[in-house]
C-alpha cells in the first residue's frame, strides 16, 4: 500500500514506526476536523433558525418594526 505526501509516493511498509505514527496522528486530526466542521454546520443552521424565529416573534410583538436582524 502506498501513500502520497507532497506529491511523492511512499510504500507504507517501508516507513519507520515514527513516520507511521505521524501519519496516524494526521489521519486522526483530519477526522476530528471533519467532525467539528460538520458540528459547526449543524450549530450554524440551528442559530439561523433561532434568529429567524426571534425576528418573527418580535415583528408580531412589535408591529410596525422590522424585527431584529442577526448576522449570520
Amino acid at each position: 500500500m502506498t501513500i502520497t505526501i507532497d506529491n511523492k509516493e511512499y510504500d507504507l511498509d517501508k516507513l519507520s514506526d515514527d513516520a507511521k505514527a505521524q501519519i496516524t496522528s494526521i489521519q486522526f486530526v483530519d477526522g476530528e476536523l471533519q467532525r467539528l466542521n460538520a458540528q459547526a454546520a449543524v450549530l450554524q443552521t440551528a442559530r439561523t433558525a433561532y434568529a429567524k424565529e426571534l425576528s418573527e416573534l418580535l415583528a408580531k410583538e412589535h408591529p410596525g418594526t422590522d424585527g431584529l436582524v442577526f448576522g449570520s
